[in-house]
């Protein structure tokens, strides 16, 4: 998982070689607290660990956060490049920082790497990506652009906070690489980028000495990452770049890792992530810290609706409650029991806790299926029945919403829906 950086592009023409350092336009010199409190705040969360240029960032990039100057709001921009069809965590962390500049009244771009990830990142690898075929990663993109609009109407539905926020934008850099043409793009772009400077990167080096090398397609993929941030530039006055790290490989802590989770993943205040851990301290067994922070993700990523239905699984699942179940639907039970197999019966007159377990097919037949009830091994909806011929009851062995959860021992999950009650 990586802790994002904050990357900051030239305030000048884009001549010579790339420049990624902060020049600021003539009397803009002072530093100013509101930056500076932003800026402080995502650093004692853990969320930014390092800023490049690091000569310019304690005056520099403070300026260009800052309301009272001509230069605010900035544009910020992170990359995602869709090797799979969804988000994970890593890419979370990524979004939590943009969520927060947009907060302070930035604009934030995600940038859906649509042509790159054809080339794969070689960074933090030791061999080449396999590489994927033009329609899977196509397909991938929509996926992430999906993904990626549902978040942030997510942040911005569940978590406003009465401040002017500013925009969040989704690009795919496809956009602007599929007009290109190969030897235009070399002849225009090539002589701005010196090969000592490329092949002195870490992630080039340690590729070179590795028996497999390094192919020209990967060994390029800097070059198109370092055009998206001039185009941003060029097309949106994007200064600024978000990209990631390994911060979080050495914690070790239970204490530290939830407390880095909660500053990292939510948008709680400091002093009530701090509340919290002090009250975990007190009653560690309670999972309080755990708990919101499960809370807090699943909100922002699933919405409203989600959250509500993680509570009734996890009602269900941890703490038998026998209302949760009820109000579930046919699928919340599914995803809950993944490995349960799902049936729909008729409830003929009569139905028999033994005649259950055989049509599902959960017992053997014979005495011993007999016996696994009246041994106690078998339970319906929590509930553990120890009579094969007890008659079923709605209500009680089956739902309100006509749903039986059956249990054969301790882990076999059966789902069974009854029709026409």
């Amino acid at each position: 998982m990586a802790a994002p950086i904050l990357r900051s592009f030239s305030w000048g023409r884009w001549s010579g070689t790339l420049n990624l350092s902060v020049l600021l336009p003539l009397g803009l010199r002072k530093a100013h607290s509101g930056a500076q409190g932003l800026l402080a705040a995502q650093k004692a969360r853990g969320l930014f660990k390092d800023f490049f240029p690091e000569t310019g960032t304690k005056i520099e990039l403070p300026e260009l956060f800052d309301r009272g100057t001509a230069s605010f709001p900035q544009t910020i921009y992170c990359g995602f490049d869709p090797t799979a069809d969804s988000l994970h965590v890593g890419h979370l962390l990524a979004l939590l920082g943009l969520f927060h500049l947009q907060r302070a009244g930035h604009n934030v771009i995600a940038l859906v790497g649509g042509a790159t990830a054809r080339l794969g990142d070689p960074s933090g690898r030791t061999k080449e990506r396999e590489a994927l075929e033009t329609e899977r990663v196509r397909a991938n993109a929509r996926a992430l652009r999906l993904g990626l609009e549902a978040l942030a109407a997510n942040h911005q539905q569940l978590f406003t906070d009465g401040r002017s926020w500013g925009s969040f934008t989704v690009l795919d850099n496809s956009a602007w690489y599929q007009k290109q043409h190969l030897v235009d793009f070399l002849a225009a772009v090539g002589g701005h980028f010196r090969m000592g400077t490329l092949l002195s990167r870490q992630s080039v080096q340690l590729r070179l000495k590795s028996p497999e090398g390094m192919s020209l397609a990967e060994f390029f993929y800097q070059v198109l990452q370092a055009y998206d941030f001039y185009y941003l530039f060029q097309r949106y006055g994007c200064r600024v770049q978000l990209g990631g790290s390994d911060q979080l490989g050495n914690i070790m802590s239970g204490y530290e890792f939830i407390n880095k989770y909660l500053k990292l993943f939510t948008f709680l205040p400091l002093p009530e992530i701090d509340h919290i851990m002090q009250l975990h301290v007190k009653e560690p067994e309670r999972r309080g810290p755990q708990k919101r922070l499960a809370a807090e993700v699943t909100k922002l990523v699933h919405g409203r609706e989600g959250l509500d239905s993680a509570k009734r699984c996890t009602q269900a699942l941890y703490h038998s409650s026998i209302d949760a179940l009820e109000v579930m639907s046919d699928q919340e039970l599914k995803e809950l029991f993944k490995e349960a197999p799902f049936s729909e019966f008729f409830l003929d007159p009569g139905t028999s806790v033994l005649d259950t377990c055989r049509k599902a097919n959960a017992i053997p037949d014979g005495p011993r299926g007999y016996r696994m009830i009246t041994e106690g091994g078998v339970s319906i909806n929590h509930q553990q029945v120890t009579n094969p011929e007890s008659v079923l009851i709605v209500g009680q062995h089956i739902l309100k919403n006509g749903l039986s959860l059956l249990k054969i021992g301790k882990r076999n999950f059966y789902i069974i829906k009854w029709l026409q009650l």
